[in-house]
């Protein structure tokens, strides 16, 4: 089939039939799992009118039917303090028949450069295939942790000035409290009420919200999680400093007549069991979100580097897939900043925009990659780098 024979346009609400048609398909969404859920079919079709009417989406049109299509949703995010307008690609399918004609690289690249145009120089995703992706320049940049605590393991000697309140999903405390988590937290992206809804979707009725506030009515943290069969699953724990990390810990430790296990969700990168006085818990780490720098000049205009960071690099990045990141990039770095520089300096590094990615993220350092074969660099130019970049791993928690 000749691929000129495709149209490629922006969806708007009037296909929201077909757009709908496209994910069920895709994802075998059944009407039996929605009613598992608590949703009815025309709930879920509502429910994606403020994508289309929010989203860039592309769909990709054989005569007047959608066989393909791609969404990047705007959203804010913390980068190392920085906060960047970013794009969080979602709703990627097509059908089966239309597989390997190149419609969905299409898709992603129109879709690449419109964020490009509008200075969104940074996209995520939860991939289906890492391969599919890493070949089209994407990289893992988050990790998700899961853990299992049996009830005996749980703390018992807690102490905690404050106090745990359950409250509604719609508080108000809940959700500034969570901006200002994101705003203190590398990686964690700002919710606004559509992405709320996203986090809420698939969630039983009876998953309950509890916050810590201290002495003085504060909210500093907070848990989303469901007791089911003996088990209490946590989706979410999130805590502004230590106080409100054992007070949330308090209040699982309260479940201890009610439950047999824990088994819960990570998303710090770092592992729970070196801070428990049983550490001899099951913890299971598995890659999460990937990422793609858009527009490199445009992303590193705006990247904050470390203070203490002091030198001039050139950086040969590769990038299969958008031919505006493919060339030598030279940064001279001071004071936090890159600073415009022609010149080359001493130190030169060659790498592909994923690996970029990684390491200007936070996920990965210089040396690391470089045993990996992903950098070529000499021993003194991965000191540099590495000396450049805040090493803090992405908290991504959300999957639009």
């Amino acid at each position: 089939m000749d691929k000129n024979h495709f149209l490629i346009r922006k969806l708007s609400v009037d296909d929201l039939d077909q757009y709908d048609r496209l994910l069920r398909y895709a994802f075998q969404v059944t009407e039996g799992a929605l009613q598992e859920s608590g949703w009815e079919d025309e709930d879920i079709r509502q429910s994606k009118f403020p994508i289309l009417a929010r989203a860039s989406v592309l769909g990709c049109f054989d005569g007047e039917s959608l066989v393909s299509q791609f969404a990047v949703y705007p959203v804010k995010m913390n980068i190392h303090s920085v906060i960047y307008p970013v794009g969080f690609v979602t709703s990627v399918a097509t059908y089966p028949e239309y597989a390997g004609m190149g419609l969905m690289s299409r898709l992603m690249k129109q879709s690449l450069t419109d964020m490009r145009e509008r200075g969104r120089t940074l996209a995520l995703l939860y991939p289906y295939s890492i391969p599919l992706y890493r070949k089209r320049g994407w990289e893992i940049i988050s990790d998700k942790m899961s853990y299992r605590i049996r009830d005996v393991q749980l703390p018992r000697h807690v102490d905690a000035p404050g106090y745990v309140r359950r409250v509604p999903e719609e508080s108000p405390d809940l959700m500034h409290l969570h901006a200002r988590f994101a705003q203190q937290t590398h990686g964690c992206l700002f919710r606004n009420r559509l992405a709320w809804d996203e986090y809420w979707r698939w969630d039983e009725d009876d998953t309950t919200v509890a916050i810590y506030y201290n002495a003085e009515d504060t909210p500093l943290g907070y848990m989303v999680y469901l007791i089911k069969d003996d088990i209490m699953h946590i989706k979410e724990m999130i805590y502004l400093n230590s106080e409100a990390r054992r007070g949330l810990r308090k209040y699982v430790a309260a479940h201890v007549s009610m439950i047999d296990e824990v088994r819960g969700n990570n998303f710090f990168s770092e592992p729970i069991a070196f801070s428990l006085e049983d550490s001899d818990i099951k913890e299971m780490i598995r890659p999460y979100i990937m990422g793609r720098i858009v527009d490199v000049e445009g992303f590193l205009r705006r990247y904050r580097f470390s203070p203490e960071a002091c030198g001039t690099i050139e950086l040969e990045v590769r990038d299969p897939f958008l031919e505006w990141n493919s060339r030598t990039f030279t940064l001279a770095v001071k004071e936090g900043r890159a600073e415009p520089c022609r010149a080359g300096g001493k130190y030169r590094a060659s790498l592909s925009i994923g690996t970029l990615t990684a390491f200007l993220l936070g996920y990965r350092r210089a040396r690391s990659l470089a045993r990996l074969e992903m950098i070529r660099a000499d021993e003194a130019a991965l000191r540099l780098l590495d000396s450049m970049v805040i090493h803090e791993k992405p908290y991504i928690s959300d999957y639009i």
